[in-house]
C-alpha cells in the first residue's frame, strides 16, 4: 500500500443455515447431492410460500432463530429479546414476491466483536449486527436465454455485518477465517464454500493516512473463497489508491472479481443508494423471546475456537502458531483432539501437532478437501508419533509410512513390517557400515580428526545411505565421532 494512503474495509458475511426446512416453509432447505443439479430437480423443492404466490403467508422456523441466537452468543453480541421482520424491495428474477423478507431497524443480535490473530498481533474486529433473512433464487444463464431455480429462494440466512475497522487484506482474511470457525464448529453452517453456502461482500475505501473522514467505498459482491477475498481487496485498495493520485474520482459502485485475472471489474454503479423502501414485515409478528430459552441456549453451546485454542496452550503446552492453525479448522480440531486421546499423554501432543499442522495439513491442503475426508485416522498419527518417540522408526521412516497411508488406509504398524522401515540401532550391527564409510572416505576422516567437526553430518549421511535411511540418526553421531577419534 502506498505510505500515504490507509484502507478502510467491512465484511458482509451471508452464512446458508444448516436447517432441514426453509425459514418461512416447510420445504427442503437441504437438497440431497444427488438430486442438486441436473433440469428434473430445479424448482422440485418449491411450494406456493417460497415461490411468492399471493394470499400465501410465512411462519417462522424457530430453529432459525436459535441458530441465529447461538451466533450471536459465540460473537460476543446483545441478543434483542424483541425483534421484527421487514421487506427490502427490490426487483430481480430470482426473487419471487419482489421483495425480501429480512431484517433491519431491529435484528436480533447487534455489538458483537470477533478477536483475530495476524502478523502484527491480535485485534478486537466489532461485529455491528447478524439478522436473519431468506435466500433468493438462482438465475441459470443459457447462451440466449435464462431460467429461474426457486429450490434456493427461502433458504434460511444470518448475515453478519462487521464494523468498517479492517485495515489490510491479511486482517479481512483472519476475520474470515475466524468467523468460519465459529459457524462451523457451531454446526449451524456447514461452510461449503464452493456451494456458495459461506460467502463474503466486502466494502473497500481509501483515505490520506490520518483523516478521519473514509473515502468514497466500492462493494465486491459474493466472492467464496478467502484467498480470493484478500486478492480484491488488495486489487481494489491498489486501483482506488492510483485513481486520486492520478486525480480521478472513486465512484461508489458494485464490482465484482475475476480470480482469473486477479482483478476487480465494475458491475453497476451505486452513485445514488438504492431505496428498498424497508417497512416492517405485515405478515409476521415482533419476535419475542424469552431469556430462559436464550440461556438454555448458551449453557449447550461446543466449545469454542478461542477456548479450544487457549486449553491446547494451557493444558497441552502448545505455541499459539500451532493452536492457531489446529484450531482453524473444526474436523482438524476434533481430529488432533482423537489423537491425544489415543495417544494417552500430554507429553507427545507436541510431536503430534507438529504432524497434523506440517505433513497433514500441507497433504490436505494440495487435494483441498478436510481431514475426514482422507483416509488418514487419529490412530495412524497416534502410531507414528510413539514409533518415532521409541526410535523405532526414523522420521525419514515415518513421512514414508504417512505417505502410504494417505494412499492406502492401511495400518502403520502392517506397512512398517511390510517395507522393512524398523530403524536400526543394533550398535553391532551399525558398526561394521560405519567402518566401511570411514575406510571408503580417508580424506574427510583425516580433515574431521584435524577440527573440521561440520565433516560429521558427511558420514552420518553416508552410512544413513548404507542402510537405506534405517539407522538410527541420534546414535549413529555418536558411534561415527567414536570410531573417528578411536
Amino acid at each position: 500500500m502506498h505510505p500515504e494512503f490507509e484502507a478502510v474495509i467491512g465484511l458482509e458475511v451471508h452464512c446458508q443455515l444448516s436447517t432441514e426446512s426453509k425459514i418461512f416453509c416447510g420445504c427442503r432447505a437441504r437438497i440431497p447431492a444427488e438430486q442438486s443439479v441436473g433440469e428434473i430437480a430445479a424448482n422440485s423443492s418449491t411450494c406456493p410460500i417460497c415461490a411468492g404466490h399471493p394470499g400465501t403467508l410465512p411462519v417462522l422456523n424457530q430453529k432459525v432463530v436459535e441458530f441465529a441466537i447461538q451466533a450471536g452468543l459465540a460473537t460476543n453480541s446483545q441478543i434483542h429479546l424483541k425483534n421484527r421482520f421487514a421487506r427490502k424491495n427490490y426487483f430481480y428474477p430470482d426473487l419471487p414476491k419482489g421483495y425480501q423478507i429480512t431484517q433491519f431497524e431491529l435484528p436480533i443480535c447487534e455489538n458483537g466483536w470477533l478477536n483475530i490473530e495476524t502478523s502484527t498481533g491480535s485485534k478486537k474486529v466489532p461485529i455491528q449486527r447478524i439478522h436473519m433473512e431468506e435466500d433468493a433464487g438462482k438465475n441459470v444463464h443459457m447462451a440466449d436465454f435464462s431460467l429461474v431455480n426457486l429450490n434456493r429462494a427461502g433458504v434460511p440466512l444470518i448475515e453478519i455485518v462487521s464494523g468498517p475497522d479492517m485495515k489490510t487484506s491479511e486482517e479481512a482474511g483472519a476475520y474470515l477465517r475466524a468467523l468460519y470457525a465459529v459457524v462451523t464448529y457451531l454446526g449451524i453452517c456447514d461452510g461449503n464454500l464452493q456451494e456458495g453456502n459461506f460467502r463474503c461482500d466486502a466494502n473497500v475505501s481509501v483515505m490520506p493516512k490520518g483523516s478521519t473522514r473514509f473515502g468514497t467505498r466500492a462493494e465486491i459482491k459474493n466472492v467464496n473463497s478467502f484467498r480470493f477475498v484478500e486478492k480484491a481487496i488488495e486489487f481494489e485498495i491498489a486501483r482506488q489508491i492510483e485513481v486520486i493520485r492520478s486525480g480521478g474520482r472513486v465512484i461508489q459502485e458494485t464490482r465484482t472479481y475475476d480470480s482469473d485475472k486477479d482483478i476487480t471489474i465494475s458491475m453497476r454503479s451505486k452513485e445514488e443508494a438504492q431505496d428498498y423502501r424497508y417497512f416492517t414485515e405485515p405478515d409476521l409478528i415482533p419476535l419475542i423471546i424469552d431469556q430462559a430459552w436464550v440461556d438454555q441456549i448458551k449453557s449447550r453451546l461446543p466449545e469454542l475456537p478461542e477456548q479450544k485454542k487457549s486449553r491446547l496452550i494451557s493444558d497441552l503446552g502448545l505455541s499459539a502458531y500451532d493452536a492457531g492453525v489446529l484450531t482453524g479448522s473444526k474436523s482438524l480440531a476434533e481430529f488432533f483432539d482423537q489423537v491425544v486421546q489415543k495417544l494417552g499423554s500430554s507429553a507427545l501432543a507436541k510431536p503430534a501437532a507438529n504432524w497434523v499442522t506440517g505433513e497433514i495439513s500441507r497433504l490436505i491442503n494440495e487435494q483441498g478437501i478436510e481431514i475426514h475426508q482422507s483416509k488418514i485416522r487419529p490412530e495412524h498419527i497416534a502410531d507414528l508419533v510413539r514409533l518415532v518417540h521409541d526410535q523405532v522408526l526414523s522420521s525419514t521412516g515415518a513421512k514414508k509410512v504417512l505417505e502410504l497411508v494417505w494412499v492406502s488406509g492401511e495400518s502403520v504398524h502392517l506397512i512398517v513390517d511390510r517395507e522393512g522401515l524398523t530403524q536400526v540401532s543394533d550398535v553391532s550391527a551399525l558398526e561394521p557400515v560405519i567402518q566401511k564409510v570411514i575406510d571408503s572416505n580417508a580424506k574427510q576422516a583425516a580433515d574431521f580428526r584435524s577440527g573440521k567437526d561440520k565433516l560429521l553430518g558427511f558420514f552420518v549421511g553416508q552410512v544413513m545411505k548404507e542402510t537405506g535411511g534405517k539407522a538410527n540418526p541420534a546414535l549413529l553421531g555418536e558411534l561415527i565421532r567414536k570410531k573417528l577419534l578411536g
